[in-house]
């Protein structure tokens, strides 16, 4: 059970961790920046979760893990991903 824990805070944190590196390489003064490193974290439990069937049931390598954490972020924060806002003139978001 600790085994599982720990890959899956593992994986929820790289996750995280990749959703903070997109958000330095996007434009500055997009709204919500807290949502890149949420949804990383999303992406990188998910990831977890199906790597977790996939061991089980083909026994897939443990290098699949991080790979599959790269790949749903960049999904999600990608072209699956929310659009960008902008800040409006007071560094307010337009209603």
């Amino acid at each position: 059970m600790q085994d599982i824990l720990l890959q899956l805070a593992m994986a929820g944190s790289f996750g995280a961790f990749v959703g903070l590196l997109f958000r330095v390489t996007r434009q500055p003064g997009q709204a919500s920046a807290f949502r890149f490193t949420l949804v990383g974290l999303a992406a990188g439990i998910t990831a977890y979760l199906i790597f977790y069937v996939l061991t089980r049931t083909t026994g897939a390598p443990a290098w699949l893990l991080p790979l599959l954490v790269l790949l749903q972020v960049w999904l999600w924060l990608g072209p699956l991903g929310p659009r960008p806002r902008r800040l409006g003139k007071d560094n307010d978001e337009p209603r």
